[in-house]
């Protein structure tokens, strides 16, 4: 927005995928006693007014019930009114006993722009650098409480405006293609495994593990093709994405299909055409590949205005009527609108009064909308659903506040650390002097990032105030008034650091540099930045000097990381609420506070290694087809304080059958003097693929602590389809295949000190499609 769901047909199971199934006599036992217990002052049970509220019936016949109600009429405003501004709510239906409901929420890491306070978890892409499916999925539980907790509240005050119930636009899963594309900061970063294998989490984890209820329901978004520009060098309300279709199905679609997986609730259909049809009005994206190649069950909601633009910017369509049977067609449900009342959809009543979309097409459509809101727990009675309990004092519980800094702490990126820069020993800071400089030291506004939640001020700590909890005297001074920095103040920094024992450099970009409609036109630190620290280091005369950057989309930052003057560089991105905090337990190497991020994407070496934006062939792009020329920093690097080292790397079985998994083991071993964590990373090579693949392919990772002086054994799985390459089919080929193990690509000029291990393995059989396995 400008800012596999479980719907059963009546012939299917009533219980959606992963939930354990009630049986019906069961269920319909305890609805008795529970309306029983609710009716116990009139001495009998309460009857309901209408099936479809009858929590005992399975779920088709109540959603049959249900739609059998609604006229034409109010069938079309379910779907016309997506939410934003006075496109919402979709309006009650009073006759029935149906409230209002707004579907648009945002939960991208917290309850992002709903009134009221709520916890700002780090910035996705921060998330994923910490390579860990666990903290995501807490994460997205937190959210989804939090989102949760407030929508009882609006509800119980009749409050259904924006962003006040409980289906959320999130995860967003676009591949992070291109280093300067304004929205690199939602994603889980550039690698198709990583942001499936981080999506489940963040699905299973928003929407909870009980059998009958969700507690908010996901929607994966931007579906898809969709990487940018937003504005650089045209706009991405008209862009056409000419991709191949082997590109397509590589790198731009398999996350979603892990999101289909895992059992999201719904989809968000992308501004952008592909290969020249607007993805809300895309047959083959909406209905071949989402819902009958995948067998995705629920709703496809438009980005915010993406049905306008289908006629008014790609000019795809004449007029709004052609527009509305085009994308509802295509299988659009929801139209999501720029505050509009007369918007696309409220021309459906022409298209079916002309025959040009069916009265059936209609009630399919809103189908999985009531359904979804049936598994919201909606239309049965409260105290059966036990999220309806939830209450504003879960929102910045203590359990929440600390879950930020650990995920803050966990996301943090190692960058370079020389002459044993950092840790900071905490036993020598007692009369240090500490200065704490440039434009992100201190100014809240610039390290949460956008769709950020609002958390209460006492709660946001900035690097200054988070240092000052140190037993230092710290100093401050911006340099720049904010990150564009324009405006220097070159003595201000000079005085700081130079009288100073330890200086903290705050540098990036923040909102105001790359966001939502905003790219980046290169990879420089902004205006003076790049000054602000070559004054911090000669001022600093040889004390340790410690560069934190706060940003999503890479930067070139060569010259740190090649001067002495510089001794460790500590990639933040934007951590929010518990910024300073964060910093603090990890300038210090406190227990737990080891770092142990990786990056999530490939930073360029310069920009002669930037292509164009809007060729979105991935020749080049991403560490998989990156060419030969070396990086600054890879995909997947990060340092630690402690080292770690691989051994005894074992595949079993050495020769398997065309369809068989690969069982993987390997031992890790920390040499180190101190306890830390690795992100172990299995990467899969094909040696004589038929077709051309990736050079490389992630296919297991794992995060694991491991005590100084300690090893552990690892085991795991690589599944047959991971070797699978895409010839018109997914298709599994024989062949000799290499298998890496270590802590980082294999062949890095910028590498950690860990090494990494490789061994063969070889495939037998006769090709065939992956389907026949």
């Amino acid at each position: 927005m400008p800012r596999r769901a479980a719907l059963p047909p009546a012939r299917r199971s009533s219980a959606a995928p992963g939930a354990a199934v009630t049986g019906l006599a069961g269920l319909r036992a305890a609805a008795v006693l529970l309306c029983a217990a609710l009716g116990a002052g009139t001495g009998r049970a309460q009857p309901f007014s209408f099936p479809f509220q009858d929590p005992a019936l399975p779920w088709h016949r109540r959603l049959d019930d249900l739609l059998g109600r609604l006229s034409p009429a109010e069938l079309v405003l379910q779907v016309a009114r997506g939410g934003a501004m006075g496109n919402g709510p979709a309006p009650p239906v009073p006759r029935l006993g149906i409230a209002p409901y707004n579907w648009n929420t945002e939960c991208l890491r917290g309850d992002a722009e709903a009134p009221g306070w709520a916890t700002a978890f780090p910035q996705a892409l921060g998330l994923a650098a910490a390579f860990s499916p666990e903290l995501i999925y807490r994460v997205a539980n937190a959210t989804a409480t939090e989102v949760r907790a407030k929508h009882n509240d609006f509800a119980a005050t009749g409050r259904y405006g924006d962003h006040t119930g409980l289906s959320c636009f999130s995860p967003v899963l676009n591949i992070m293609r291109h280093p300067l594309w304004g929205r690199n900061q939602e994603t889980y970063g550039e690698d198709p495994f990583l942001s499936g294998e981080l999506a489940r989490s963040f699905v299973q984890g928003l929407q909870g593990q009980h059998p009958r209820y969700i507690k908010a329901s996901a929607g994966c978004k931007h579906f898809s093709v969709h990487g940018g520009p937003e504005n650089i060098p045209v706009s991405r309300l008209s862009f056409d994405a000419k991709v191949l279709e082997r590109d397509l199905r590589t790198t731009f679609l398999p996350q979603f299909q892990a999101c289909v997986r895992a059992g999201s609730y719904s989809f968000m259909c992308s501004y952008n055409r592909i290969n020249g049809v607007p993805a809300c009005a895309n047959k083959k994206l909406l209905t071949d590949i989402l819902r009958d190649e995948w067998g995705f069950e629920g709703y496809v909601v438009s980005d915010e205005g993406a049905l306008e633009l289908i006629m008014l910017g790609h000019h795809y369509t004449r007029t709004f009527l052609e527009t509305a049977v085009a994308s509802m067609n295509a299988g659009c449900n929801l139209e999501l609108s720029y505050g509009m009342r007369n918007n696309v959809f409220m021309h459906i009543p022409k298209a079916l009064a002309m025959g040009n979309i069916t009265l059936q097409m209609l009630r399919d459509r809103v189908r999985p909308l009531f359904y979804t809101r049936m598994r919201l727990g909606e239309f049965d009675p409260p105290a059966m659903n036990p999220y309806s309990a939830l209450d504003l004092s879960v929102v910045q519980s203590p359990e929440h506040r600390n879950l930020s800094l650990e995920a803050a702490v966990k996301s943090f990126v190692l960058l370079k650390n020389v002459r044993g820069t950092l840790p900071l020993r905490a036993q020598e800071l007692p009369g240090k002097r500490l200065a704490v400089v440039g434009p992100f030291a201190d100014n809240p506004r610039v390290l949460f990032g956008d769709y950020a939640p609002v958390p209460e001020p006492r709660y946001i700590y900035t690097p200054r105030r988070g240092l000052e909890t140190l037993p230092a005297n710290v100093s401050f001074a911006a340099g720049c008034p904010e990150p564009r920095c324009q405006q220097y103040s070159r003595a201000e920094v000079v005085g700081a650091a130079g009288a100073a024992d330890v200086v903290v450099v705050c540098l990036g970009t923040g909102t105001d540099l790359e966001t939502e409609a905003k790219d980046r036109r290169d990879l420089s630190l902004p205006g003076h930045q790049l000054e602000l620290l070559q004054d911090a280091v000669q001022a600093a005369a040889g004390h340790p000097v410690i560069l934190l950057l706060f940003n999503a989309g890479p930067l070139d930052v060569s010259w740190a990381q090649a001067h002495e003057g510089v001794g460790a560089i500590l990639a933040c991105f934007f951590p929010a609420q518990a910024t300073g905090l964060a910093i603090a337990k990890v300038l210090l190497g406190e227990v737990g506070a080891n770092p142990a991020g990786r990056l999530p994407a490939t930073w360029p070496a310069g920009m002669h290694q930037v292509p164009p934006m809007e060729n979105y062939t991935m020749e080049g792009r991403t560490y998989r087809y990156y060419g030969q020329e070396a990086p600054l920093y890879p995909f997947g690097y990060g340092l630690s304080y402690t080292t770690f080292q691989y051994r005894d790397l074992v595949l079993s079985p050495p020769v398997l059958p065309i369809c068989a998994n690969l069982s993987v083991s390997v031992v890790l071993e920390n040499t180190g003097q101190r306890d830390g964590e690795e992100v172990v990373q299995l990467y899969l090579r094909w040696e004589q693929s038929s077709v051309p693949v990736p050079r490389w392919q992630l296919v297991a990772f794992r995060r694991v602590a491991v005590p100084a002086g300690r090893e552990t054994k690892l085991s795991f799985q690589v599944a047959a389809e991971q070797r699978a390459v895409w010839a018109q089919d997914w298709r599994l080929e024989p062949g000799t295949f290499t298998l890496f193990a270590g802590g980082q690509q294999p062949g890095q000029r910028t590498r950690a000190p860990s090494g990494v291990l490789s061994a063969q393995f070889t495939v037998t059989g006769a090709a065939r499609p992956l389907r026949g396995c």
